[in-house]
């Protein structure tokens, strides 16, 4: 942030300790995850499925902490309404950061899909197969052939999306590095993050 922009904005303390540790967690368990799983032979495919459990846990507890948490993080913040959606839209492109006071209407949406598709990866893999490594997740047992054949098509298509929304995160989050001047990566270390005193352009 430029010398002549700190008078518009103040730091405040907006992510607590607990979000900032699952968050990190979160990017160990899934990356390590998805790659155990597109590279899994005999020896490491039960990592694979431990690292699920672990995805699956960190799913329930962001969720029970958007409904316990800090306002930033309750999960009533993450769906802006869709004139907030527009309002946001039209000065995306301004070089500027925009302070928002927790996620933006684009981050929190992101957040809610990112929710939505680990939880439905978790659950393919519980029901999901390798016949080739003999390998299975733990409830493949209890539904049909064919429901095991479905979960685990989905599985693999969910991990593709996962690789391609986790790819679109990662260029947003260098898009506000680069063009907007808004260090997003700092603010999930220390909790500290400039806000825009005068929340009017985005």
């Amino acid at each position: 942030m430029r010398a002549d922009q700190t008078g518009d904005y103040r730091r405040e303390k907006i992510w607590d300790p607990v979000i900032r540790l699952w968050h990190w967690l979160l990017v160990v368990s899934v990356s390590t995850g998805w790659l155990l799983g597109q590279f899994r032979d005999f020896a490491t495919v039960e990592w694979h499925i431990y690292l699920g459990y672990c995805t699956g846990i960190l799913v329930l507890i962001r969720l029970m902490w958007g409904i316990f948490g800090p306002v930033p993080v309750r999960l009533r913040t993450l769906l802006p309404s869709p004139s907030q959606i527009m309002e946001y839209t039209r000065h995306f492109g301004n070089r500027k950061p925009s302070g928002s006071p927790g996620h933006n209407p684009f981050g929190g949406l992101s957040v809610v899909i990112m929710l939505v598709l680990l939880a439905v990866q978790v659950c393919t893999g519980l029901f999901s197969e390798d016949d080739a490594l003999f390998a299975s997740g733990p409830l493949a047992g209890w539904i049909s052939t064919g429901g095991v054949l479905r979960a685990t098509a989905i599985h693999h298509v969910v991990a593709t999306l996962l690789l391609v929304f986790v790819g679109m995160h990662v260029a947003a989050v260098l898009y506000y590095l680069l063009w907007k001047r808004e260090n997003l990566i700092v603010p999930m270390i220390t909790g500290w993050k400039w806000i825009r005193v005068i929340q009017r352009d985005p």
